[in-house]
């Protein structure tokens, strides 16, 4: 198994993703990218510990690639608007892919570049590609939290909607 940490906004919907993919397993809701050691989320949610909402997970290398992963991460936000995510706005809610090795740095900037010379969307990607330095664990409470709470309004308006797409785009990877 290997590791990936990305961060694409709001965790519960990056979350609520990847935890649905072949190959992928004990995702973990977080924060990384910033100053503060073991930041809370109220910290971060102010936006001046400097974290990032992110996950971390494990994957089987053998079952979806790092190059599937960086597809999902890309085509499940917007990685042209910098701090943002829809109404998610600070430094928080960045497009960052945080590296833990030199082939998944590789990996990341040949998939920025790639798309970038796409013209794909009509602004430049901003994504962060960072090494990962520290991971911190978000409180339990975020642990799954969309299949805790699917009814709650937030999960019900923001995150339902992005996985049912994510869900019609990538059905063959579900598990």
């Amino acid at each position: 198994m290997e590791k990936a940490t990305f961060g694409s906004g709001c965790f519960w919907c990056t979350e609520a993703m990847f935890q649905r993919l072949k190959g992928v397993s004990n995702v973990k809701s977080g924060y990384s990218g910033g100053a503060k050691d073991n930041p809370t989320y109220k910290e971060v949610c102010s936006g001046d510990t400097g974290h990032a909402e992110v996950i971390q997970f494990d994957y089987d290398p053998n079952i979806i690639s790092y190059d599937e992963l960086l597809e999902v991460f890309w085509k499940t936000h917007d990685p042209t608007t910098l701090n943002r995510q829809g109404n998610d706005v600070g430094t928080q809610y960045r497009s960052v892919v945080f590296y833990h090795n030199d082939s998944q740095k590789a990996l990341a900037e040949s998939y920025k570049q790639k798309l970038g010379d796409s013209n794909i969307w009509p602004d430049p990607i901003v994504t962060e590609i960072s090494p990962l330095n520290v991971f911190y664990e978000a409180e339990v409470e975020h642990d799954d939290y969309y299949n805790q709470n699917s009814s709650q309004p937030y999960c019900a308006f923001v995150v339902a909607p992005k996985v049912e797409k994510f869900k019609k785009i990538f059905e063959d990877k579900l598990s």
